[in-house]
């Protein structure tokens, strides 16, 4: 396991040669934006880089551009949990997305479409940056720098809200027991965020929808993961949590490379991958759990509660337990069953996939 580690690691040049050309993209996709309606914008990284968890090679990266809203009302979407439509509770002329108002619901399709045109604007002045096909229901405008080396950017706008999260959320961030009720509570307090991610409604979407992020939150636990302060710190003691995640995403990652032909893993994410993760770091909060020495049984342990999760078909979104991710209207059985099926092979043969592609 040490050494598939080694081989994951980012090596510090092309961190630094990936960062350079993000920034100086995100900078201008900034300035853009500072002459729109979405003035108000500014930056909030957040993802597998920005977590310290990403692997093999800083080619991808999660940008937000945030922007704070005035007091707003939320409408839950068909007892989602997750989604909800979004209301000004005033409605003055200043506000910059007052536009976009229909029938008194701010439009996400309405700005999701106006936020792509500025960004596509903007980056026809650019040499070297294309921009994808946009993903049916996604919030994500993605651009891709070709040079010095290729690297996927998605841009996502998101709302920011400073009142209390909604009620759904009043069971989920179960932390205390692992990090503390004072930091549970310190991080309730935060804002939350909406991106325009559109609910699926049978074969298609509800565009005006609005879905919940906590991506700030995950990325504060992950860079702040032990039961004692000193976890991982310069002078503290060292746990292997981050190296287990690393490995269960690459895991995945390269099952998804090897069936990539297939649909059955086209669901899957590392998203599901972090949800299981940060469930079993509240199952053993302890930091004598995760010793660097114990990483092939932890790792080991996270394989285990993973398949015990595809095999129940249960996954409770972190933040919002009545959400079930592995439910049948998000992920079919056949393609847990497939998930769980290959999974298990690689384990009983000591994960020949690790030193493949």
């Amino acid at each position: 396991m040490q050494q598939v580690l080694k081989r994951l690691r980012l090596r510090s040049e092309e961190i630094s040669a990936a960062a350079r050309a993000v920034n100086a993209l995100v900078e201008q996709l900034q300035r853009a934006l500072q002459a729109s309606e979405f003035c108000g914008a500014s930056v909030l990284r957040s993802g597998s880089y920005y977590e310290r968890v990403k692997i093999s090679a800083p080619n991808e990266f999660d940008v937000m551009f945030k922007m704070e809203l005035p007091r707003i009302q939320l409408e839950e979407y068909s007892d989602s949990g997750a989604f909800y439509y979004v209301k000004f509770k005033r409605n003055p002329k200043g506000n910059p997305l007052s536009k976009f108002v229909e029938d008194e619901v701010l439009s996400a399709s309405g700005v999701l479409a106006k936020f792509r045109k500025i960004i596509k604007d903007e980056i026809e002045k650019i040499k070297k940056i294309v921009m994808q096909r946009k993903v049916p229901g996604s919030p994500a405008v993605t651009l891709v720098i070709k040079e010095p080396k290729e690297i996927s950017v998605d841009i996502i706008l998101a709302l920011e809200s400073r009142s209390s999260w909604p009620p759904k959320t009043l069971e989920g961030l179960p932390v205390g027991e692992w990090l503390g009720r004072k930091v549970r509570t310190k991080l309730r307090q935060q804002p939350f965020y909406l991106v325009p991610k559109h609910a699926k409604e049978r074969q298609s979407f509800q565009e005006e929808t609005w879905r919940l992020s906590f991506s700030h939150i995950e990325k504060d636990i992950l860079n702040n993961h032990g039961n004692s302060k000193s976890c991982c710190e310069t002078d503290g003691e060292k746990c292997c949590r981050k190296d287990c995640l690393k490995l269960m995403k690459y895991l995945l990652e390269q099952l998804k490379k090897k069936f990539e032909k297939r649909e059955e893993l086209s669901k899957f994410c590392s998203y599901h991958v972090k949800t299981a993760f940060l469930h079993l770091c509240v199952k053993y909060p302890r930091d004598s759990f995760w010793k660097p020495e114990d990483l092939h049984r932890c790792f080991d342990d996270c394989v285990g509660f993973f398949l015990d999760r595809l095999k129940e078909e249960e996954l409770k979104h972190f933040f919002i337990p009545e959400v079930n991710l592995f439910s049948p209207e998000y992920i079919n059985k056949r393609s847990k069953t497939f998930l769980e099926k290959q999974i298990e092979e690689e384990r009983n043969n000591g994960f020949p996939i690790f030193s493949e592609f």
